[in-house]
């Protein structure tokens, strides 16, 4: 039987960067995929860009049961770290908004450093390798595989979590955590796309394309400040995938559809300036034509002219605006979700190390872990950073 001194399942961002910060320091690493390729998530990511990491990366950027936990590993494996290591390998990068980074050219480059890092570290990858069984015994792990059994002293789990099941994504982790008697919270899809009811949806669907700036705010509170995208099934853009981790079903979210531009001082000026303008073409002025012809069609934009529109329509109608109202459906679900919501309980791990505190020598990280960023290369800097306290232990 072979023996390594670590067995890491999952090639995604944490798996590779943990491998390769565990082989660099002289351990004898094997990384195990059920894919025939590694980093299958990392390609898809930020439009084939890869948004690999965030400048105002910080803890209050994630959630998770237990808040703190993300603090250690964050802080001494940062953002600027990883940055540091991009410039090492000559990628080009540049910052789209709200500090997100993505590569010039393909998220590819990306995928070609952590291998290239596994490579000095001399890790043994292995592709389309399924895990049959885990068993422990005082000597460390057994892992049957397809073909073969292994065994190593330590066991890292960074097999992601539900998102992207078209990707081989798999609740493994989670039922290994379980095995191990590890409690793993409920999970969902996070950053992810809404779906609404009949017949809103069909009133909507015409606007399928249309984007504009938003300040959506959940139940909670949470505010975002980012851009709204009708779909042909309902709600999306960053906006959107944001406030959908703080989403609970049955809950509404308000949407301020104008938050650069006060309305009611706004239809006033139009008023005094173009009375006989018609209420629809004046405000198509700062909201989307195609938004104001549906609203009209949803009665919320009353068929008058500026000076027919008396003061309770205005008030109800600024009131609409900037505080839509709208109860979603549900969500797209994992199959479009960027990452996966829950998952195991960091009370039980170490957050200097990520070891499993009442099983030695096992070990969760990134998002299979109940730690969940923010959209906008947050989680792949969670990955990084969890990746990298577990590589300094293992």
């Amino acid at each position: 039987m072979e023996k390594f001194d670590v067995i890491i399942i999952g090639a995604g961002a944490a798996g590779m960067f943990c491998a390769a910060q565990a082989g660099q320091r002289g351990r004898r690493v094997l990384l195990l995929d059920n894919g025939k390729k590694a980093g299958r998530k990392i390609l898809m990511s930020g439009g084939g860009r890869c948004n690999f990491t965030n400048l105002y990366t910080e803890p209050a950027a994630y959630l998770s049961n237990n808040p703190h936990f993300c603090k250690s590993a964050l802080a001494r494996y940062t953002q600027w770290d990883f940055i540091d290591l991009v410039n090492r390998h000559g990628i080009a990068w540049h910052e789209k908004t709200l500090g997100q980074l993505f590569c010039d050219d393909s998220a590819q480059q990306i995928v070609e450093l952590l291998l290239k890092e596994c490579e000095q570290g001399n890790v043994t990858l292995r592709l389309r390798s399924e895990v049959i069984s885990v068993e422990r015994d005082d000597s460390g792990y057994t892992l049957q595989l397809n073909g073969a059994a292994v065994q190593a002293e330590k066991l890292v789990i960074a097999s992601g979590g539900l998102s992207m099941p078209g990707l081989g994504a798999t609740p493994f982790g989670y039922k290994l955590a379980e095995q191990f008697g590890l409690r793993v919270f409920p999970t969902r899809a996070a950053l992810v796309p809404f779906t609404l009811h009949k017949p809103l949806l069909d009133h909507l669907q015409t606007l399928s394309g249309v984007s504009l700036p938003t300040v959506m705010t959940a139940e909670d509170g949470t505010v975002f400040k980012e851009a709204m995208l009708f779909t042909h099934r309902g709600l999306s853009g960053p906006a959107v995938l944001q406030l959908s981790s703080y989403w609970l079903p049955g809950e509404f979210i308000t949407v301020d559809l104008s938050p650069g531009q006060d309305l009611d001082s706004f239809i006033n000026y139009e008023r005094s300036e173009h009375p006989n303008l018609s209420l629809k073409n004046s405000l198509a002025k700062v909201l989307p034509k195609r938004l104001i012809e549906v609203l009209q069609t949803l009665q919320t934009v009353p068929d008058v002219t500026l000076k027919q529109l008396n003061s309770r329509q205005q008030s109800e109608l600024v009131t609409t605006l900037h505080q839509w109202r709208v109860q979603p459906n549900g969500t797209e679900g994992y199959r479009t979700a960027e990452v996966t919501l829950g998952g195991v309980d960091t009370t039980q791990l170490s957050s200097k190390t990520m070891e499993a505190r009442d099983v030695p020598g096992l070990y969760f990280i990134g998002e299979v872990a109940d730690v969940t960023g923010w959209l906008g290369g947050y989680n792949f800097q969670w990955a990084w950073s969890s990746a990298w306290a577990c590589g300094q232990a293992v």
